[in-house]
């Protein structure tokens, strides 16, 4: 494979260039903030471990900084964009500055939560700079569609970084940092400053890294059970779980069978519980519903 010319990658002047011709200005509506430093994006993409043999899915590609540095070592890149005018304009970048990858580039104009199937191959990995409003469902959405998908990085507001990578008994630990541990082992890869973006975001970034499940967790609840105790337990996350899960299992009584069942102390808070220890109580409502009919 030939390797793409030095200059491939796009930099500050080569960002707002394109964003001038295109007459994009980056919206707070969507969450957008274009990288525009090429070794954060080659960075990024080492962080990722792509390899040559990796078929990518990238969200929110933008301008296509981070697609063209993924095009330089996967074997082949699908990027998903809403936004009408960066959709249209994505593949020309890609023709321009790398041509002997483009036939390697699919484009899906898409929102990424309507997103059930992708061309090509199935995707191996998930590399994305993801708008800050609506990373945690995007990422959540995407697991739960492609299982193929082995490894992911994302880049996302370090708060939300902290939260997808936080453990039980963390002040942060909530439904993100569970729900993304159902799919995956979660931790935090690194930290992005605030002047590599266009326009510089008051925030700043973070990396975090998942690793897909050898094993799902071992559990005869459905995912579904198991994420509705997840959103009860954390919906009033300073209650007992015995008083947050009443509405879950029919009534507080009911809720403590289904702990008690489950081995888990009534008292606890779902800030201290595993996403095995979710399972259990999943698995249980059935003791939850016994409860309630005596």
């Amino acid at each position: 494979m030939s390797s793409p010319t030095p200059d491939a990658l796009l930099g500050p002047a080569d960002i707002r260039e394109l964003a001038a011709a295109l007459g994009v200005r980056p919206t707070k509506q969507r969450g957008q903030n274009f990288v525009i430093d090429a070794n954060t994006v080659r960075r990024i993409v080492r962080t990722a471990e792509v390899r040559p043999d990796d078929v990518v899915v990238e969200v929110g590609p933008g301008l296509g900084s981070l697609t063209l540095a993924l095009l330089e070592v996967a074997d082949r890149v699908t990027a998903v964009e809403i936004d009408d005018v960066l959709a249209a304009a994505l593949p020309a970048t890609i023709a321009a500055r790398m041509p002997e990858r483009a036939d390697r580039f699919a484009l899906v104009h898409s929102d990424a939560m309507h997103v059930a199937e992708l061309p090509g191959p199935p995707p191996t990995a998930l590399v994305a700079n993801l708008p800050y409003n609506v990373a945690v469902p995007v990422l959540l959405h995407m697991l739960a569609t492609f299982p193929s998908i082995e490894r992911t990085l994302v880049m996302v507001q370090s708060e939300v970084a902290d939260r997808l990578a936080a453990a039980p008994g963390s002040k942060v630990y909530g439904v993100p940092s569970v729900k993304a541990n159902w799919y995956a082992e979660v931790k935090r890869a690194g930290a992005i400053g605030r002047n590599v973006f266009w326009p510089a975001p008051n925030v700043d970034s973070g990396l975090v890294a998942l690793t897909r499940r050898s094993e799902p967790v071992k559990t005869t609840a459905s995912q579904s059970e198991v994420f509705a105790v997840i959103d009860a337990a954390f919906a009033q996350r300073r209650k007992t779980l015995r008083a947050a899960l009443a509405g879950w299992a029919g009534s507080a009584a009911a809720a403590e069978a289904a702990l008690v069942a489950a081995g888990v102390s009534p008292q606890a808070r779902g800030e201290a519980l595993t996403v095995e220890e979710f399972a259990r109580i999943a698995e249980h409502k059935e003791a939850a519903q016994h409860k309630e009919s005596e």
